[in-house]
């Protein structure tokens, strides 16, 4: 355990100039059996997908480093909170390809509201298409959680914020509906629920826990691309993440999302989702890792 202020690395830190480091975004909850960071063993076995994508052998292992987290926020004392582990090349050899550095792990722990706002997640947020396309699979891996795949998703979320827009909504290189800058995305019509594959989105944790609730639900879960068109003749639409955990989305560009509010399916989501979180719904307990 380092303070706060002490945690430092060295300025020639490879990962900090060429972006070679996988991370997470995890979450603790208080609920009625205590505090427990959700889908914990799901979030580090996704560290390990991406490090694996990038040939980066992490010096732990998946059990320690579920253990550390849950450390982490015991010894912080948090009821509630954010984490955020990632594992870095050290300093050492500099250049591009230079393979011979440490990796570090690291994990930080801090409290952490609703990403995109209280209002945005009971009123719902409003979206702008980005000019910055979701890249291809053969130029970077986008099926990894990489610090440097989040340079297209900073500059997308800039823009729209900086035009007066809650969250940018990226397509992918063949036009069609990917995710937002650090979200899933799903709409609704007609009672069916539609998301994006996984060839153009990341295999978000939540997005994941969504579709199994929906599927207990009853609701048809489709998995397909579609245009962004279809999302502003959709009766309803939402975002997932772990930072952003189930918020609606009532106007992408300038277009009212159905009656411009929260719909009953992202309501149910919503209900579900939050009883899941808290251990409340006895259906995915095993989503919670007690700290």
């Amino acid at each position: 355990m380092v303070p706060y202020d002490q945690a430092n690395v060295h300025i020639l830190t490879h990962s900090l100039h060429y972006g070679l480091a996988v991370f997470e975004g995890m979450r603790c909850y208080k609920g009625d059996g205590g505090s427990a960071i959700f889908r914990a063993k799901e979030h580090i076995r996704r560290l390990f997908d991406s490090a694996h994508i990038l040939q980066m052998a992490l010096p732990f292992s998946q059990e320690e480093i579920v253990k550390a987290c849950a450390d982490v926020t015991r010894v912080n004392q948090f009821d509630e909170c954010y984490l955020r582990p990632i594992a870095f090349y050290g300093d050492g050899e500099m250049g591009v390809v230079a393979r011979n550095n440490q990796v570090r792990v690291a994990i930080a722990a801090w409290p952490w509201g609703a990403y995109l706002g209280a209002d945005g997640q009971s009123q719902g947020v409003r979206l702008k298409t980005s000019s910055f396309v979701r890249f291809h699979h053969n130029s970077m891996m986008p099926m990894a959680k990489t610090s440097a795949n989040y340079v297209n998703s900073a500059l997308a979320g800039y823009e729209a914020r900086n035009n007066g827009y809650d969250e940018a909504l990226l397509l992918d290189v063949h036009g069609y509906v990917a995710e937002g800058s650090g979200e899933n995305f799903f709409i609704a019509r007609d009672g069916v629920v539609i998301t994006p594959p996984l060839m153009s989105c990341l295999a978000g944790i939540t997005r994941d826990s969504v579709i199994r609730i929906l599927n207990d639900q009853g609701v048809t879960v489709k998995e397909q691309p579609f245009p962004r068109d279809l999302v502003y003749i959709a009766d309803e639409a939402f975002m997932t993440g772990t930072a952003a955990e189930v918020t609606p989305v009532r106007e992408l560009d300038d277009r009212r999302i159905g009656e411009g509010k929260p719909g009953p399916i992202t309501r149910k989501v919503i209900e579900v989702f939050n009883a899941a979180l808290r251990g409340r719904d006895p259906r995915y307990r095993n989503w919670l890792y007690q700290v």
